[in-house]
């Protein structure tokens, strides 16, 4: 990696990074899980970009699968991952200096609604602090309740919300976007969606995490399946990484707790499970602009429009009815085919999952970069790139107009060479054609809008920039060209 000039470029770093701060907020996030294996895997990984959000709880929930007395984890199963955290903070501040301290974690790490499962009667010290955050008037900006088990502990707090705050629902709701790992149990049906569904508040509920979950190695395509097998989760995760990467669940082969069992091609050592990471990896701010609507995509997938403000999965078949009630292990798509069908008809799974698949380099990566954080020092360590355009990014145009696009002002922390690629992402366009791309490995990209573009549709240009670090870490900006 060429090291040149680090002061500079970390008063570069600073100034960019305070700008975008300054622009786009960092999104706010409270997660609930219920620890399942997985979440343990992807409460590592979740820790190693705190940096990025403005972490306001975390708070341990049940769900179908786990509750009091049925594969239960403990109440406390976070804190040896907040004790491992509180080992490394001293050098992740030296990547970032936003890293949340272990001490703030645990202040804001709370037990909810585990019982049974769905239980949402007790009001809970979990429960509490999410209506404590939500009707905190001092910071209206939007609050991401993240599912990664079930929704009781939220659907609680709600129920707490409307029972001694009506007059403050409206308000609430304005702020709120959930973000479900399927619907692991019924309150968003029996609760949330009758009581609080009037306020048509943002709602993504995901089956495409089984990318990334337990039957990973029959989904991610072939040439990426390294990134998930044990030399690579060893070299770059497990071995020499410190305390909370040692934490990180590899596959244990024959010996499956979660009733997978071993089968031909994944061995001990790979990669286990993280289906519940595209929660927060929808919030990473990598410059997809994921957050400004489900369905522009990004590392967390890409959403259609269902029902109301309801996303969930694009299923890649025509004339595809959405069950009315839960979107989960029984009714989703995804789960669906991979219990029934696979392996046929392999090009609808493959379709139906790219929406995470397509980012698994840029991920991987990205995720060894974090655990390298751990350890090394800033010089020692990669940084991704800081992609920036010199042009709106939201452009109107006319057909037969010329579009120029130019990143300058990109820069690299680490003073690493980079590489340009700039691509439509024809899956969002609601231009239904391509576009030719002049010069698309460049800084600068052209374009014309073609003449058939009708008034309304939209052009999505994505620019990818890639360095030459160990990882080679990834980060894009996208532009939008809207017919007028």
């Amino acid at each position: 990696m060429k090291k040149i000039a680090p002061i500079f470029f970390a008063l570069v770093l600073f100034t960019i990074q305070f700008k975008v701060h300054a622009q786009n907020q960092k999104p706010r996030i409270i997660v609930t899980s219920d620890g399942e294996i997985d979440d343990e895997c992807s409460m590592v990984r979740f820790l190693l970009y705190s940096n990025e959000w403005d972490v306001e709880g975390i708070v341990t929930s049940s769900s179908q699968y786990h509750w009091h007395g049925h594969k239960w984890a403990g109440d406390d199963w976070i804190d040896r991952f907040l004790d491992a955290y509180e080992e490394i903070h001293p050098n992740l501040i030296k990547h970032d200096k936003a890293y949340p301290t272990a001490a703030y974690l645990r202040s804001i790490n709370f037990l909810g609604n585990v019982e049974t499962e769905g239980e949402m009667e007790k009001i809970t010290p979990g429960s509490e602090h999410i209506v404590k955050v939500l009707l905190d008037e001092s910071d209206n900006n939007p609050i991401w309740l993240q599912a990664w088990g079930g929704t009781n502990t939220i659907a609680r707090a709600l129920k707490s919300i409307e029972e001694n705050h009506p007059e403050k629902m409206e308000e609430v709701a304005k702020k709120l976007r959930f973000f479900f790992i399927w619907e692991q149990d019924e309150t968003y049906q029996t609760y949330i969606k009758p009581h609080w569904g009037k306020y048509n508040i943002e709602t993504i509920i995901c089956d495409q995490f089984w990318a990334v979950a337990y039957q990973w190695d029959k989904i991610i395509p072939a040439d990426k399946l390294p990134y998930f097998k044990s030399d690579w989760i060893k070299s770059n995760i497990l071995e020499n990484h410190g305390p909370l990467c040692s934490l990180y669940e590899a596959y244990k082969g024959g010996d499956d707790n979660e009733g997978f069992l071993a089968e031909e091609g994944k061995a001990k050592g790979d990669f286990r499970s993280e289906g519940d990471s595209p929660a927060f990896f929808y919030t990473i701010p990598t410059g997809l602009r994921s957050l400004e609507s489900p369905d522009y995509g990004g590392w967390g997938g890409r959403y259609l429009n269902v029902r109301e403000n309801t996303w969930l999965d694009s299923v890649p078949e025509s004339n595809y009815n959405y069950p009315e009630g839960r979107w989960y292990t029984k009714t989703a798509w995804g789960r669906n085919y991979m219990r029934n069908v696979y392996p046929e008809n392999k090009n609808l799974m493959t379709k139906y999952f790219t929406p995470i698949t397509r980012w698994t380099d840029a991920l991987q990566n990205d995720f060894a970069a974090r655990a390298d954080w751990s350890v090394k020092s800033f010089d020692e360590a990669n940084h991704p790139p800081i992609v920036k355009s010199s042009n709106k990014l939201d452009i109107d145009s006319k057909p037969g107009s010329t579009i120029k696009l130019d990143t300058k002002g990109t820069v690299d922390p680490d003073g690493d060479d980079l590489t340009f690629s700039w691509w439509q992402y024809h899956e969002v366009d609601s231009y239904p054609r391509k576009v030719n791309l002049l010069n698309a490995a460049n800084k600068k990209v052209e374009f014309v809008v073609p003449k058939d573009a009708k008034k309304g549709e939209t052009i999505h240009i994505i620019c990818e920039v890639t360095d030459n670090g160990s990882p080679k870490l990834t980060r894009y900006q996208r532009i939008i060209i809207t017919i007028k």
